[in-house]
């Protein structure tokens, strides 16, 4: 009996540990759109948005953990950025001179900035 309930324990222990792992390294590697986040930020592509706009947490989503590879220009803290840039809406995207507001689906911004996709 004793064997038996160690064993289970080993087994529910490896389960854990290895669910926990797998769970980590999914959130620490490359997100699904580093490629496009990427080539956004080489192009001096921003977006422009606050942490309470609804439509920025929505495009922030689309990206997943490729945002953080996102040129993001938070206009709670750098109002003045955002006041310089004209931006009045957000999200606001800025693509070679160009705003363009609301919440774009990706393959729009891979459209708009010649940046692949995948």
């Amino acid at each position: 009996m004793k064997t038996k309930t160690i064993t289970t324990l080993v087994i529910v222990g490896l389960i854990i540990g290895l669910s926990s792992y797998g769970l980590f390294k999914s959130a620490t590697g490359p997100g699904e759109y580093d490629n496009l986040a990427n080539c956004l930020t080489n192009k001096g592509i921003k977006m422009y948005g606050t942490d309470w706009c609804s439509h920025c947490k929505d495009q922030k989503v689309l990206f997943g953990k490729s945002f953080k590879k996102v040129d993001y220009v938070n206009c709670d803290t750098r109002k003045q950025d955002c006041r310089d840039a004209g931006v009045s809406g957000y999200p606001t995207w800025i693509i070679n001179g160009e705003q363009y507001s609301g919440t774009q689906s990706l393959s729009e911004l891979a459209r708009l900035s010649e940046c692949t996709l995948g």
